[in-house]
Order: C-alpha cells, then sequence, then structure tokens
C-alpha cells in the first residue's frame, strides 16, 4: 500500500516521471549523486569532474583515497545540481573508458546513519594470546 501510494504521488508530482528517476526516489537514492568505479590511479578530483561536466553543472567530484597512503582506491563520486544531468552521465558513461579504465557508473547509494560496526573478535588466528601466559 505504502508503495503504490508513494509511487502515485511521485506520477502526479512529475507529470511523467521516468521509470529510473521514480525506482531512484522510491530507494531512496539521490539522484544527482554518482557513484563512479574502476576509476584508474591517475584520475584525480580535476579530471573527475572535468570528464562529467560536460553532462551538467558539477557541484563535487572526489575520488576516495586511502587514508594512510593518500593512493586512490579506485572509485568516486560526483554530485550534480539537477537530476536530469546525473541520469544523463550516467547513460553515457557508464561503460566507457577514462584514463585507460572503463569505468562503472550507477546512482549511488545513501550511507546509513549511525556508527558503523566492525568485528573485533580476537578469537582467530592473528589475535592476541589470552592464555594467560607470559608475554
Amino acid at each position: 500500500m505504502a508503495f503504490s501510494s508513494r509511487l502515485g504521488m511521485l506520477v502526479r508530482q512529475n507529470g511523467q516521471a521516468s521509470l529510473p528517476s521514480m525506482l531512484n526516489s522510491i530507494r531512496g537514492m539521490s539522484t544527482s549523486k554518482l557513484f563512479i568505479g574502476g576509476l584508474s590511479y591517475g584520475t584525480d578530483d580535476v579530471s573527475l569532474k572535468e570528464a562529467f561536466s560536460g553532462f551538467g553543472e558539477v557541484v563535487e567530484a572526489r575520488v576516495i583515497t586511502d587514508r594512510d597512503t593518500g593512493r586512490s582506491r579506485g572509485f568516486g563520486f560526483v554530485n550534480f545540481t539537477s537530476d536530469d544531468s546525473a541520469s544523463s552521465a550516467l547513460s553515457a558513461m557508464d561503460g566507457q573508458e577514462l584514463n585507460g579504465r572503463n569505468i562503472r557508473v550507477s546512482f549511488a547509494n545513501e550511507r546509513p546513519s549511525g556508527p558503523r560496526s566492525f568485528n573485533n573478535d580476537f578469537r582467530g588466528e592473528g589475535g592476541f594470546n589470552r592464555s594467560g601466559g607470559d608475554y
């Protein structure tokens, strides 16, 4: 019931809303923020922004880097001012070559709120000695 009322509301608001924009709205995804995967290590924020700026105004382009080494982790995000620009960029750039690598482009999922959980199970190999013996 909630799904159908949400879908009806989206169609009424947008007239003839596109299927991808309706599905992304229902899923709670940002439709103006794209996830870019498969980036070469030579791609930086500036070159990522340049590659996507032909589709509309880019608010932010960010390549995610390792905090210890500063090296690219091979993915990033591009944020547009409009949903239409993001949709156009997704359609045109997914599977295309950028700096020698074929990239994957999809709508970015919103990060869940709250603290991230980590598995702190030290009972496996490589953990510290709990036998009470000398260290």
